[in-house]
C-alpha cells in the first residue's frame, strides 16, 4: 500500500515483527512431529538458528558447541580472534572498560592487523573439535584473505557488510569485490548479505549466493538505523526477499535460503520470521547471554571499532543460562529467550505446520495493537496487578 507522505514523496507501509501475529489454522500438530530441519550449502541442520559473527557471541568453542547442538555459529575473521594469539585478555579489557572509553578502546584494539595464520588456526581449531567451520568477512576482507580461508578448508563463507550489492561504485583506485567471481572461485558455499529488498536479493542469488542474509540495522547492538537512517522493518524485508527466492527457484530450479538477520530476541520472533518467509534466523544477543559466550555478559556490534564512523554499541545482556538451555531447553525463564527450538516446535504444532515450508505458508495478520497490549501487560506485571 502506497501512502502520500507529502507532495513530493510517496512511501510504502512496512511492518516489523511486533506488528504482526500468526493465525492458527484448521488443524493442530503434536510439537514432537514438527520437522525443523533446513539446509544451507549442502549442510543440513536441525535447528534453523545461526549465531552472529560477532566477537561477543562466537569464538572457536561456541562454534563447535553450536554444531554439536544442531545449530550453526559463524566466526568473525576480522575481529579479536584473528588479531591476537590469545584473545581472552582482550575480551576481559572490553568487558571491564567504562562506557565513555569504550569506542576509543575498541578502535585501538581492532587497529592491530589481521593475521592470515590466525585465520587458518581458528578454522582448524573448530574442525578439530568436530564443528562446522562457518566464517565471516567483509567484502574487502574476503578479497584479501580468500586464499587463506580456502586453504584452511572452511565449510561455509559468509561475506557480510551493512549493505551488500552486486552494483557497487567506488573510486578508480579501488577495485570492488566481484561477488559472482568470488562465489565461483571459492571452494565452499558463499552466503551474501546484508540486503532488504527484492531486487538486491535476486541479484545476489544470480551472483551465486548459497544463502542471502536479510536485515539492515535492526539488531540490539547495531546503531546503523540511528546513524545512517537506513533500513526496512524486518517482517517486510524478509517477505520481499523470500519472494525473490521463490521467483529465482521458479526460474532456475535452485532454492537459495533466506536468513533473517537482526532484531530477533525471542522464540516468538523466530516463529514470525519463518512465517513471513525466512528459512532460518541469525541471532546475536540471545547467544551472547549464554554462560559460554566470549563476551562476558556483553554484546557489541561489528561496526563499533570503525575508525571513520563507529556504528554499534556495547550492551549488557548478562548471563541467563547455558547454550543448551537457550537453544534446546529446559527453559528456566518464561520470557521466550530459553528453549528457542521448543518454542518453534510448539508454535508449529499450534499452527498445524509439519515442516518449515508449511510454516512459511501460515496465515499472518497485521496486529499493531498486540504491541500496545504487550506493554500494558508488562506494566501490570511490574505493578503486581497481574492480567
Amino acid at each position: 500500500m502506497e501512502i502520500q507522505l507529502g507532495r513530493g514523496k510517496t512511501v510504502r507501509r512496512a511492518y516489523g515483527f511486533d506488528e504482526i501475529a500468526l493465525v492458527p489454522g484448521n488443524r493442530t500438530l503434536d510439537p514432537q512431529l514438527a520437522d525443523t530441519r533446513w539446509e544451507i550449502g549442502g549442510i543440513e541442520r536441525e535447528i534453523p538458528i545461526i549465531a552472529s559473527a560477532m566477537d561477543g557471541v562466537v569464538d572457536v568453542n561456541i562454534a563447535a558447541k553450536l554444531s554439536q547442538l544442531g545449530a550453526l555459529g559463524v566466526l568473525n575473521l576480522e575481529g579479536i580472534q584473528t588479531r591476537y594469539d590469545d584473545p581472552e585478555p582482550i575480551l576481559d579489557q572490553i568487558a571491564a572498560v567504562g562506557k565513555d572509553e569504550f569506542v576509543t578502546l575498541m578502535q585501538q584494539l581492532y587497529s592491530k592487523p589481521i593475521r592470515p595464520e590466525l585465520i587458518q588456526q581458528r578454522i582448524a581449531a573448530i574442525k578439530a573439535q568436530g564443528g562446522i567451520a562457518a566464517v565471516s568477512s567483509t567484502p574487502a576482507g574476503a578479497a584479501k584473505f580468500g586464499p587463506a580461508i580456502a586453504e584452511a578448508g572452511a565449510d561455509l563463507m559468509f561475506v557480510q557488510a551493512t549493505v551488500v550489492s552486486t552494483a557497487h561504485l567506488s573510486p578508480e583506485s579501488i577495485t570492488p569485490l566481484d561477488l559472482a567471481e568470488f562465489c565461483q572461485a571459492m571452494p565452499m558455499p558463499v552466503i551474501l548479505g546484508n540486503c532488504v529488498t527484492y531486487d538486491v536479493a535476486l541479484n545476489l542469488m544470480k551472483a551465486g549466493a548459497a544463502g542471502v542474509l536479510v536485515g539492515i540495522g535492526p539488531g540490539a547492538a547495531c546503531t546503523s538505523r540511528g546513524v545512517l537512517g537506513v533500513g526496512v522493518p524486518q517482517a517486510t524485508a524478509v517477505s520481499d526477499c523470500a519472494a525473490a527466492r521463490d521467483d529465482f527457484q521458479r526460474e532456475t530450479g535452485q532454492y537459495i535460503p533466506v536468513i533473517a538477520d537482526g532484531g530477533i530476541v525471542t522464540g516468538g520472533d523466530i516463529c514470525k520470521c519463518i512465517a513471513v518467509g525466512a528459512d532460518a534466523v541469525m541471532i546475536g544477543s540471545p547467544i551472547a547471554r549464554s554462560q559460554e559466550a566470549p563476551g562476558r555478559g556483553y554484546h557489541w556490534g561489528m561496526a563499533t571499532p570503525s575508525p571513520v564512523l563507529p556504528r554499534g554499541t556495547r550492551i549488557k545482556v548478562g548471563s541467563t543460562g547455558t547454550l543448551e538451555q537457550i537453544l534446546r531447553g529446559p527453559a528456566q525463564l518464561d520470557d521466550g529467550t530459553h528453549n528457542l527450538l521448543g518454542a518453534l516446535q510448539t508454535s508449529m504444532g499450534t499452527l498445524g505446520a509439519k515442516n518449515l515450508k508449511e510454516m512459511q505458508q501460515v496465515e499472518v495478520v497485521v496486529a499493531p495493537s498486540l504491541l500496545t497490549e504487550g506493554k500494558v501487560y508488562q506494566k501490570a506485571q511490574q505493578l503486581g496487578m497481574g492480567k
